[in-house]
């Protein structure tokens, strides 16, 4: 873990942020009092997913499909007064 003072780090952020990409993880300090921790994202995948990843595990009822009722669609455009 890489200890930076949050001047050190608005100096030179570009260089420790590769270092993030590596595994790192940097400690933000103020006067040497940790107050955040920057850690990298997961990687991107290189591929989207595929369509159909779930197909089959589940089926959607008929009922969704049904126009919602007037007090359910009051209360989605706030005005369930």
């Amino acid at each position: 873990m890489i200890k930076l003072n949050i001047h050190e780090a608005k100096t030179h952020l570009s260089k420790y942020l590769s270092k993030l990409k590596q595994g790192e993880r940097i400690l933000l300090c103020k006067r040497n009092q940790p107050v955040a921790e920057i850690t990298p994202l997961p990687a991107v995948p290189a591929r989207p997913r595929p369509i159909g990843l779930a197909k089959g595990r589940f089926t959607i009822p008929r009922s969704f499909f049904e126009p919602l009722s007037e007090e359910l669609l009051r209360t989605f455009e706030g005005s369930h007064g």
